[in-house]
């Protein structure tokens, strides 16, 4: 049985996350903290935990985990005092807004040489594994572009007015809509053309606010688009907010020999290199891989399956934190 702890449950995945837990056999959660007592109290009532502070939660040597949910801008303490007290870390995207505090988290999880999962559930996506597989393979000749966008109503139906409001509050979450659901998108681009395109090199980006619910533009941003320039020459363009009415979240891939395109989940396929590829529907994709959370316990239950490195988190934070800067 692995014993785990939360340390803040603050995100809008909490409740998910309690409830996978509560789903798991191999899996019981001793501890609750938060700032927030009454907010502690309701999660660990839902999973037969007790509410402690944080240094009895780290001091407890049948805790092996802590899974960290809190608001962003305290990712930074947490993570490095769990790393330092030899926890395995699950930690909610995004691990960071800029580079310096990803640096020093990533440092101290190198050091202390602990388990690392993040909340990018999109790479195990059918879609997104066979887009990298395809990129990777050279079956779209030199990829010149990969346009990837992320979007939902948030904004516009509320759900930040309340329970959740801290997610629109650029100084609890270190940024707004592009920062919240651009990370799943910026990812995505990173992991699928870091490999054939090299490192990125030049950043642009704008910032909107349509709504003005939670904020002016100075206060919030609510949606996005960034574009990421790699050492091939090849750009990555990030669309995300929410502000969108409905979203089919398009991907598109281009490259001189193919191109593969994304919409409502449906996988359009051309490839020079693939018969079969004329550009119509594509069905022959890899199998999803189980939701990240669940790879997290599976790895600590010593199975063999991706986690998303900390090296890997720490630049999305690094690349986003550029594109503000940028906007």
């Amino acid at each position: 049985m692995q014993i785990t702890a939360f340390l803040g449950v603050a995100h809008i995945h909490t409740p998910n996350f309690v409830s996978r837990i509560n789903a798991r056999e191999d899996v019981s959660c001793k501890y609750v903290y938060d700032h927030d007592a009454a907010r502690a109290q309701k999660r660990a009532d839902e999973l037969g935990a007790k509410v402690a502070d944080i240094e009895t939660i780290l001091a407890d040597s049948q805790v092996s985990s802590v899974v960290i949910c809190s608001e962003t801008r305290h990712h930074l303490d947490l993570v490095t005092r769990a790393a330092n007290a030899g926890k395995h870390i699950f930690v909610e995207k995004p691990l960071a807004t800029e580079k310096t505090e990803a640096a020093t988290m990533r440092e101290a999880i190198e050091r202390a040489g602990v388990e690392f999962q993040t909340g990018f559930f999109s790479r195990g996506h059918a879609q997104n594994k066979f887009i990298k597989q395809e990129i990777e393979a050279g079956n779209l000749g030199t990829v010149t572009r990969m346009r990837y966008t992320n979007c939902h109503q948030g904004a516009l139906g509320g759900w930040f007015d309340t329970e959740w409001r801290w997610i629109a509050d650029k100084n609890e979450a270190g940024g707004g809509g592009f920062a919240d659901l651009g990370a799943h998108a910026l990812d995505i681009v990173l992991w699928c053309l870091s490999k054939t395109c090299g490192a990125p090199t030049k950043f642009a980006a704008t910032l909107g606010n349509a709504t003005g619910r939670y904020g002016d533009l100075s206060q919030i941003d609510e949606w996005g688009a960034g574009i990421v320039t790699f050492e091939s020459g090849a750009v990555g363009i990030i669309e995300a907010g929410w502000v969108d009415a409905k979203n089919t979240s398009p991907i598109e891939v281009h490259g001189t020999e193919g191109e593969i395109l994304v919409r409502g989940g449906e996988v359009f396929y051309f490839s020079n290199k693939v018969e079969g590829a004329d550009g119509r529907a594509w069905t022959d994709l890899p199998p999803s891989d189980d939701h990240a959370f669940e790879l997290f316990w599976d790895k600590l239950a010593g199975k063999d399956v991706p986690l998303v490195s900390v090296e890997e988190a720490a630049l999305e934070s690094a690349v986003m934190g550029e594109l503000y800067a940028a906007a």
